[in-house]
């Protein structure tokens, strides 16, 4: 089993930065693709980043695209989430969760494990 503890969200200007890091315990970490959802008030949760369990793949929304970058480190059991030229429509709680496969999907139900959250606010 994987439990996964965000961390790093808060309130932001837009065109501001913030980075995200999603800690994981249990043995499977490195070898499980990772990703980042987020949820905006009255939306679905949607993709936003996944990265395969060794690091090698990436994947980003459109909408992150060129800002936000991933990266995980298997040492620390540790996944991150570099986001910069932060945009209000950015404000959402982010959800790290670990893929079922070393690789992942951009799916909700490709995913096994989820953490609890983090809020980010970008005012304009």
């Amino acid at each position: 089993q994987v439990q996964l503890v965000e961390s790093g969200g808060g309130l932001v200007q837009a065109g501001g930065s913030l980075r995200l890091s999603c800690a994981a315990s249990g043995r499977t970490f490195s070898s499980v693709g990772m990703g980042w959802f987020r949820q905006a008030p009255g939306k679905e949760r949607e993709f936003v980043s996944a990265i395969s369990y060794s690091g090698g793949i990436t994947n980003y929304a459109d909408a992150v695209k060129g800002r936000f970058t991933i990266s995980r480190d298997n040492a620390k059991i540790t996944v991150y989430l570099q986001m910069n030229s932060l945009k209000p429509e950015d404000t959402a709680v982010y959800y790290c969760a670990a893929s079922r496969t070393a690789y992942f999907g951009i799916d909700l139900n490709d995913y096994r494990y989820w953490g609890q959250g983090t809020q980010v606010t970008v005012s304009s």
